[in-house]
């Protein structure tokens, strides 16, 4: 981009300031950038880019995704697209936007394109929130060496694109979203509709790019960096969706050590959120930004009140259940510990070592919890969880022991004691031991029943487990367990093992019981006819060797059941 060079010069004029000590950045395991929420099923899903450790320019390959259901503990669901998702692209896994569509979900990103060295937006697709998304066209969507893509979908249905840097941008996508009709139209940034930049005769207005689209009380609004370098958020309003616009004023003032900045908002369980960036972690500046996030108002003839960057976040919407499964990658805070992928499935905390610590928020223990369970894994002697209330030198109402597990991927389940934990506290787990890396977490639980009782491998509510059938050489197996439920709806997964010998793709099969439907999936794909329910694996995970294994997951409606499930194989 022509403004690097410049950039380059502004660096060092922004000091690196003291680590975050409350909820702000939202992610502490990795830098994150350009935050695109979105509202799906009751929580709040958060596409983001990464930046690599110690880049001194945007250096990014991939792009995360987390979700949270009350704004403060954040579940990280790893990466499931980056540059490799698209054959054609060299480098530049940029700032995206994710929406959801006639049961898909469509991610627009921008990358460069390795046939002519410039710019492009390609677009993953999914049929889960978490992935994996996989490229919908094999080729870019729209090439024109610019960046920052934002897809809004209007009450008509019609679907808009629009991105740019250092102009603006628009398509009518088509019913699909992977294709539009005619050519991208160029927005006039006129100083009325885009407020006036001195100094900079070739940039006369202040748009600079990240534009975000949306609609509330007939209004149509177009959230957008503005004037590099260090940038500031302001908006513009327009009667339609594709202008005239009014230049309204500035949002997010210039603050928090990044040059760069990026907007987000979603109206979530009767509250309006502010996403953006910012560099509070350590290390962090314009090249290592974190995510962060703010509740606010808006006033009452329709204005963005003035949003200033805060360490505190948002206020918790309601609180979180103790006594169902939590995966551990679930936090609010964390000091010292990384995240990656799990062989059970999901994501597991790694990089534990002594005195690091992970913090929820809002665990609402009620009478009382008698016992601490926890999903473990350690290559080397293990160590200890501490289950402390309030603080890492806060109340220890329980201790738990980790073993030697024999791998870090080689799972067993602790369990220990609990008193004293009941109302509601924010919860930590600090980590004790001898030197190096002690153990891996992939999930947690605590028990109101006998402390006695052996520690489940699944939550309390779930019900009893399928016993895997014999399975014939070159065939497969699937076992149904219940990980979550609530009123009205339950999630669960799949496991499905190989036999004997490889086999390369697999097909699961059930009956839905009166009332359920299956409303989202992930690591596999759903067909239903009536109350059959057919899974097929995806790409990446139809060939399993011998005795292997792999896991897909769904949520669904109705009151969960164990299902009689069939597996085949080709």
């Amino acid at each position: 981009m022509a403004r690097v060079a410049s950039v380059l010069c502004l660096v060092a004029l922004f000091a690196v300031p003291a680590p975050a000590r409350a909820d702000n950045p939202i992610v502490q395991t990795i830098y994150t950038a350009d935050p695109a929420p979105l509202v799906h099923d009751g929580r709040v899903y958060l596409y983001t880019g990464r930046d690599e450790d110690g880049s001194t320019y945007f250096t990014m390959r991939e792009w995360r995704v987390w979700s949270s259901a009350d704004m403060v503990n954040w579940t990280d669901h790893g990466s499931p697209m980056n540059l490799s998702t698209f054959s054609w692209a060299s480098a530049d896994a940029w700032a995206g936007h994710t929406t959801y569509r006639n049961g898909k979900f469509y991610w627009y990103v921008p990358v460069k394109n390795r046939a002519t060295g410039s710019m492009a937006i390609g677009v993953g697709v999914s049929d889960s929130p978490t992935g994996p998304f996989r490229d919908a066209l094999g080729r870019p969507l729209v090439a024109n060496g610019e960046i920052d893509p934002a897809v809004f979908i209007d009450d008509d249905g019609q679907a808009y694109l629009y991105w740019g840097n250092p102009r603006l941008w628009y398509v009518r996508l088509n019913p699909d979203m992977i294709s539009y009709t005619g050519n991208p139209t160029q927005i006039p940034l006129t100083t009325a509709g885009f407020g006036t930049r001195t100094g900079n005769p070739s940039r006369p207005t202040l748009y600079e790019e990240a534009p975000w689209v949306y609609k509330r009380n007939g209004l149509y609004y177009m959230i957008f960096a503005a004037e590099c370098c260090a940038e500031f958020i302001a908006y513009s309003t327009a009667p339609t969706p594709t202008g005239p616009w009014t230049y309204r004023g500035t949002i997010m003032p210039r603050q928090g050590s990044s040059f760069t900045n990026h907007p987000g908002i979603v109206d979530f369980n009767g509250g309006s959120y502010f996403f953006y960036h910012n560099g509070a972690l350590p290390g962090g500046g314009g090249f290592t930004r974190s995510v962060a996030v703010e509740k606010f108002t808006y006033n009452t003839n329709g204005t963005i009140p003035t949003i200033n960057m805060t360490t505190a976040g948002p206020p918790q919407i309601g609180t979180l259940n103790p006594y169902l499964r939590q995966e551990a990658e679930t936090i609010a805070w964390e000091v010292g510990v990384e995240t990656e992928p799990s062989s059970e499935g999901g994501m597991n905390v790694a990089q534990i070592s002594n005195g690091d610590y992970t913090k929820v928020k809002g665990a609402a223990f009620g009478t009382g919890a008698t016992s601490f369970n926890a999903r473990v894994a350690s290559a080397t002697s293990g160590g200890r969880i501490e289950v402390r209330l309030d603080g890492t030198n806060g109340p220890v109402v329980g201790t738990c022991n980790v073993p030697g597990t024999g791998g870090w991927q080689t799972w067993t389940t602790v369990s220990c004691a609990v008193n004293g934990a009941t109302g509601t506290h924010d919860l930590y787990l600090r980590f004790t031991g001898g030197s190096g890396n002690l153990f891996n977490l992939n999930w947690w639980q605590f028990d109101a029943g006998d402390p006695t009782t052996p520690p489940p491998t699944t939550p309390p509510t779930t019900p009893p487990t399928t016993p895997p059938p014999t399975t014939p050489s070159g065939l497969c197996a699937a076992t149904y367990r219940t990980t979550n439920s609530w009123s009205g709806g339950f999630q669960g997964d799949v496991t499905v093992t190989a036999g004997s010998a490889a086999i390369n793709g697999w097909t699961v099969r059930w009956t839905l019981a009166n009332g359920q439907t299956i409303g989202q999936i992930w690591n596999g794909t759903l067909t239903t006819s009536g109350s059959a329910a057919t899974v097929r694996n995806v790409a990446w995970n139809g060939s399993l060797g011998a005795g292997a294994g792999t896991t897909f997951g769904f949520i669904g409606s109705g009151t969960p059941s164990t299902p009689s499930l069939t597996c085949t194989s080709p």
